[in-house]
């Protein structure tokens, strides 16, 4: 059955790849044109586009002000994700007057919450060879030519990444390496790198934490990886550089139409829009409107027509951030059959390890969140394919998202998986321009045939694009030594100024010379927001500039701290908050809720409630009953700290042991430990919430808890006399 099932994908992938080496000519000149196309459109962005904001960009304020007080822009974008933002910088760079708005943050949707990679799609192409569907195979094409430009334009925030695809079985060797083999191919000149094919004892050397058992070898490909976040604001920044109005926090209320004198037909011209932040409504009007609101674009269609119908087919994207221990610092990995037929990418991403991702129909919302049943079927297929060795712990997720992808809707298809992830561009009869589906590799030939279409229905001259090639915020200075000199002329730590080169490119050193002295020896400037990560205060003072109006905006976007580690990301937020505060005047009113919005963000949308369900899930103290035991050792250990045998401890009855030991710990820091474990939040650690944590952490739902650990050490040490530690290694949700 097996060797029927090789021989039948052999044949198929036979015929594809005899297809495309009959077009292998017509590929290599096609390369050609695009490369010279994008020399071409990087001398003319360099040498004769405006940037009337190229040494500082315009405040919100003055943005809203502009949206306001022009009488009519050429075109008016709706959506501050990668789409929208990419059509934005279409279209400024065409000379056309240009205005964006979105209701939320810059990529606060799907932009943020992706794989983070840029790719092709090495599954859209199988599909296109098995199905013959040539619509795939043109989508993979032009995936792979944006790839290669992104690379280019972005090389800060983006970087080659080599996939690993482990083979369990002989025949699939060559079945994998020619599917593999015609991704080289249709990438052309534009291949990353060669695939090579790996043996069984290579490939654990590459990839030590793989399951050994039956492993004949592996497949190595290479894809891109980026920043989105950050990739999406710096597309937006490179446009409002160019001189596109643009406005985060700023919604549609409705579309403003008039009167065609030619047709006696209405046609939009424009928006009602408002400001969150303080409520005030304007007009803001335009020759065009773009509707670039990936998820919730039929909400705009209907408010241009009550009568249209759906487009768009919603699916939730889940994916979970485990410790970086999980994976090599420079290899990723591919599932390319898990147990119900999706795919499951397993890859290195800002030191941490990024495992997903789930299809599965949603209904569209602005705060989707990650299910646990999501989580746990990601970490089942995660422990299919590590060693035994490895033990995948439900407590070592540290992080969790749903991110829902505006899929095209194809009427004949039963699933969302089957649905192809390519682009739609509608004018309609009153003149709204939609740009719907695709995927985020595109977003710039994306935007390119949306304004496209747009000039041609409006008429509005401007030339073709300019966007091959240009380069975006951040990486016209960049260099990857650029680090060095961080470090040299401000003083800051290696991890840091790495972080910072990695993150702003040549903007790294704006933020730089924001940093404030530390006061030590080493490093001079540069404090930390949290002790294990290096993002520093300065960032939140230059996120101000890049148009951050909330915590969340820091946390999630200009920062990722909150998409790596919800915990650390708790604990950085007060001092976010007081940041922010001071620099945007905010009461102690607008703090307070600040700081609860995002604690509320962290706990629904990055995964930090499923922390606590890990821990109150049952009532029940639930070790096995060989175990029983280890309830007698745990309660001895609680009763050590609770001297007068109250039934809970607090952070006094810590601090003594502690002193008795001879250890001292920040009170702060204390509180924060406690508080990790106090589930009901009444300032104090009872026995019966102590033992919960016990069991969580010995059935792995719970890893690296700082009062398991101070506890057990501070027990061991008050004969000992030894050092306590206390720093987190993980901190799972």
């Amino acid at each position: 059955m097996a060797f029927r099932k090789a021989l039948k994908g052999t044949a198929i992938i036979g015929t594809g790849a005899a297809a495309a080496l009959l077009g292998l000519s017509q590929l290599s000149e096609y390369r050609k044109t695009q490369n010279k196309w994008a020399r071409l459109a990087y001398v003319a962005a360099e040498g004769e586009l405006k940037q009337p904001f190229k040494d500082e960009l315009p405040t919100r304020q003055a943005q809203l002000s502009t949206l306001q007080d022009t009488e009519e822009f050429d075109v008016l974008v709706v959506g501050g994700g990668a789409t929208g933002s990419g059509c934005a910088l279409d279209a400024v760079t065409r000379n056309l007057k240009t205005a964006l708005v979105e209701r939320n943050d810059f990529s606060s949707g799907t932009s943020s919450r992706s794989t983070k990679l840029i790719h092709g799609g090495v599954r859209y192409l199988q599909k296109a060879i098995m199905k013959l569907d040539y619509e795939q195979y043109m989508m993979v094409k032009e995936a792979l030519h944006e790839r290669s430009n992104l690379l280019d334009i972005a090389p800060h925030l983006s970087a080659p990444l080599p996939i690993m695809l482990p083979v369990y079985k002989w025949w699939q060797l060559p079945y994998y390496w020619a599917g593999i083999k015609m991704y080289d191919l249709v990438a052309g000149g534009q291949c990353l790198k060669s695939s090579y094919v790996l043996s069984k004892n290579k490939a654990l050397e590459l990839f030590p934490m793989l399951k050994k058992d039956k492993l004949v070898g592996a497949i190595v490909y290479y894809d891109g990886q980026h920043n989105d976040a950050r990739m999406n604001l710096a597309i937006a920044l490179t446009a409002a550089r160019h001189g596109a109005a643009i406005a985060n926090y700023t919604e549609v209320v409705h579309l403003l139409k008039k009167t065609d004198a030619g047709t006696g037909k209405e046609k939009v011209c424009g928006a009602r829009c408002r400001d969150v932040i303080t409520g005030n409504e304007f007009d803001v009007r335009a020759k065009c409107v773009i509707n670039a609101t990936g998820p919730f674009t039929d909400s705009l269609r209907k408010m241009d027509d009550g009568k249209n119908t759906n487009i768009c087919q919603p699916s939730a994207g889940v994916h979970i951030v485990i410790p970086g221990y999980y994976s090599p610092d420079n290899m990723g990995l591919l599932d390319p059959a898990t147990s119900d037929g999706r795919v499951i990418f397993f890859l290195p991403w800002e030191k941490m390890t990024i495992a997903g991702t789930t299809d599965t129909p949603t209904d569209i919302t602005a705060h989707p969140i990650p299910r646990e049943e999501d989580i746990n079927f990601i970490l089942n297929e995660v422990r299919n394919y590590l060693s035994p060795d490895v033990e995948v712990r439900r407590g070592d997720v540290l992080a969790a998202w749903s991110g829902i992808r505006p899929l095209v809707t194809d009427p004949n298809s039963k699933d969302t998986q089957s649905i192809c992830r390519n682009h739609i561009v509608n004018v309609s009869d009153s003149g709204l321009v939609t740009i719907a589906g695709g995927k985020w590799t595109t977003y710039r030939s994306m935007a390119e045939e949306t304004l496209d279409a747009a000039v041609a229905a409006h008429r509005l001259g401007g030339g073709p694009s300019k966007t091959v090639g240009l380069v975006l915020e951040g990486g016209q200075d960049w260099s990857p030594t650029l680090y060095i000199r961080l470090v040299q002329d401000y003083g800051l730590e290696n991890e840091v100024a790495q972080h910072l080169a990695a993150t702003y490119g040549g903007k790294a050193f704006d933020v730089a010379k924001m940093a404030r002295v530390t006061g030590k020896r080493w490093p001079i400037v540069g404090n930390r927001l949290v002790s294990e990560f290096p993002y520093i205060e300065s960032e939140v003072r230059y996120a101000v500039k890049e148009y951050a109006c909330t915590a969340i905006d820091v946390i999630a976007r200009r920062t990722r701290l909150g998409f790596l580690n919800v915990q650390a990301a708790d604990e950085a937020l007060p001092r976010i908050v007081d940041i922010m505060g001071k620099m945007l005047d905010w009461s102690d009113k607008k703090r307070t809720e600040e700081l609860e919005a995002a604690k509320k963000f962290l706990y629904l949308e990055m995964g930090y409630r499923s922390r606590s369900e890990q821990l109150t899930g049952t009532t029940e103290i639930t070790l096995d009953t060989q175990e029983l035991c280890l309830i007698d050792r745990y309660t001895n250990r609680f009763h050590k700290f609770d001297k007068d045998s109250k039934g809970f401890i607090t952070t006094v009855d810590v601090q003594r042991v502690l002193q008795n030991i001879s250890v001292q710990i920040d009170e702060n820091a204390l509180h924060e430990i406690l508080n990790e474990v106090d589930l009901n939040k009444n300032g104090q650690v009872e026995l019966n919430e102590f033992l919960q944590l016990m069991s969580a952490v010995k059935k792995g739902q719970v890893s690296d808890s700082r009062l398991a650990i101070l506890m057990k050490t501070a027990e061991e040490s008050l004969d000992l006399r030894g050092p306590v530690t206390v720093d987190r290694s993980g901190g799972g949700v």
